[in-house]
């Protein structure tokens, strides 16, 4: 796994390239602004981009935007310490896979790599509030044909749900269940179609508002 690390905090950025690399992962790039991240995500390719949002100069979020703007498809994980929902939603809008808090357990960090390099989204699990309005406030008037969709769920699909709420990957859902990867992703295909939702982090929000799950959303 080769990591491009943007922050404007030195510190931090030290801080953060010890812990990945004390954990085997190659931080191929350390940097301190959003154009010197774009010009070296251009040039060395990494696997995953983690982005602060709170920078001087070009934000988290422009840096994302022309990161992409410039055809660099490699997952970005914003790290920040901004939980203001503003901030989650324009990330997400910019095509961010995830958004964690820098006050996340450090253990916590490298699974979530993994996870976004899986094509999974993450989403620190203190944001789940805000997440849920931010898809609230996206889904307007389909917020009723939502919950009326939760009842059409069979047994299983309501089971693999709850742990999509946890923040379960595939594997580890079938591993828990003694099912095939493959039948859960019919599974949740299934699911997000009849709740009307093109990811597993709204479904798993659409979970947790009905009292399912209650660790981090991934996606």
């Amino acid at each position: 796994m080769r990591v491009l690390l943007i922050d404007d905090h030195a510190l931090v950025r030290k801080g953060i390239e010890g812990l990945l690399r004390s954990r085997g992962v190659e931080v191929i790039a350390s940097v301190g602004s959003g154009e010197e991240g774009v010009r070296r995500a251009l040039e060395l390719i990494p696997d995953i981009v983690l982005l602060d949002v709170k920078m001087p100069g070009t934000s988290g979020i422009e840096t994302l935007k022309s990161l992409r703007a410039h055809g660099v498809g490699a997952p970005v994980l914003m790290l920040t310490m901004s939980s203001e929902d503003a901030d989650l939603s324009a990330a997400l809008r910019a095509g961010a896979q995830g958004y964690l808090l820098k006050d996340m357990e450090p253990e916590e960090l490298v699974p979530a790599l993994g996870s976004a390099l899986r094509g999974e989204n993450v989403v620190a699990k203190e944001l789940l509030g805000a997440l849920a309005r931010i898809v609230r406030g996206n889904a307007g008037a389909e917020a009723s044909p939502q919950s009326a969709s939760f009842g059409e769920l069979t047994r299983r699909e309501m089971e693999i749900l709850e742990h999509v709420a946890k923040g379960l990957s595939n594997k580890v859902i079938a591993n828990t269940l003694n099912i095939t990867d493959g039948t859960v992703k019919l599974h949740v295909k299934a699911i997000l179609r009849k709740l009307g939702v093109d990811s597993r982090v709204k479904a798993a929000v659409i979970a947790v508002e009905h009292g399912m799950g209650k660790r981090k959303v991934q996606s």
